[in-house]
C-alpha cells in the first residue's frame, strides 16, 4: 500500500490520473490463499496490473522520442528502461547499507519470493522510495535525446545476439553525479531525534532501524514513512 500511495503522490504532482485506493486495497483483503508462496504471487499480480497503468502515464511525461513502449526490467533493449533500471540499482545499494546498519536480514522478506542471491527485504523496503526515483529520472531525462545513446551488441541468450542501448558515459556519471545530490535533498518528514526536515538518504536508513525496532517487539507498529514525490 506505501507503494502506491507513493505513485500516486508522483502521478497528482504531475496531474495525472491516480490509482483508486479503496478498489485495489478491496482486492488484497479479499486475496484467500493456503500458502506463502500463492499469496506472494497474487499480490505481485495484482501490483504488478496496476504498475503497468502508472509507467504508460509516467512514460508519457518522457521526450516524446524517447518513450520506452513499455516497462522492462531485467536485460532491458531501450535506453530510457535501462537509465531507470540503473537508478533502481543505485536505490538498491542505499537500501542494502541501511539494512546491514539496522542488523537485519537482507535475504528475509516477505513480498519477494526468497531466491538464492535475492536480497528479498531490500527489494521489499526499497518499494517505499521507487516513486522518487521515477520522479527524478522524469526530471533528468528532460535534457537528453537519441544521440545521446549508444547501442552494443550484447549476448541475450546463448545463441542469440541483440543490441541494448546506453546513455554514453560522460552523460552516465553526470546522471550519478545528480542522482547522489537528489539523496541528499531535505524532504519533509520529522527525523527521529530532532528536526522537521532530513535528506532521503538519511530517511531511509532511519526507517530500517523503524522496522527492526518493530520485528524485534521494541515497537507496537510500523507504519512506513515515504516522502512525496
Amino acid at each position: 500500500m506505501a507503494k502506491m500511495r507513493g505513485q500516486n503522490s508522483l502521478l497528482g504532482k504531475y496531474d495525472l490520473k491516480p490509482h483508486h485506493e479503496d478498489a485495489i486495497t478491496s482486492k488484497i483483503e479479499k486475496l484467500v490463499s493456503s500458502d506463502l508462496e500463492s499469496f506472494r504471487r497474487k499480490l505481485t499480480g495484482i501490483e504488478g496490473k496496476y504498475s503497468q497503468g502508472y509507467f504508460k502515464q509516467v512514460f508519457g511525461l518522457l521526450p516524446e522520442k524517447l518513450r520506452p513502449l513499455r516497462r522492462r526490467k531485467f536485460k532491458a533493449y531501450n535506453g530510457v528502461n535501462n537509465l531507470f533500471n540503473l537508478a533502481y540499482e543505485v536505490l538498491s545499494w542505499k537500501v542494502h547499507r541501511a539494512v546491514i546498519k539496522a542488523n537485519l536480514e537482507p535475504y528475509l522478506g516477505f513480498l519477494h519470493s526468497v531466491q538464492y542471491g535475492k536480497p528479498s527485504l531490500v527489494c521489499d523496503l526499497q518499494e517505499l522510495y521507487r516513486h522518487l526515483m521515477d520522479d527524478f529520472m522524469i526530471g533528468y531525462s528532460q535534457g537528453l535525446n537519441t544521440k545521446d545513446f549508444i547501442s552494443k551488441a550484447e549476448s541475450v541468450s546463448r545463441s542469440r545476439k541483440g543490441k541494448r542501448q546506453y546513455l554514453k558515459d560522460s552523460l552516465t556519471r553526470r546522471m550519478m553525479r545528480e542522482l547522489d545530490e537528489f539523496f541528499q535533498s531535505r524532504v519533509e518528514i520529522p527525523a527521529i531525534r530532532h528536526g522537521k526536515r532530513q535528506a532521503v538518504d538519511t530517511l531511509i536508513g532511519e526507517e530500517a532501524l523503524l522496522l527492526a525496532k518493530y520485528l524485534r517487539n521494541e515497537t507496537n507498529r510500523w507504519i512506513p514513512r515515504s516522502a512525496r514525490s
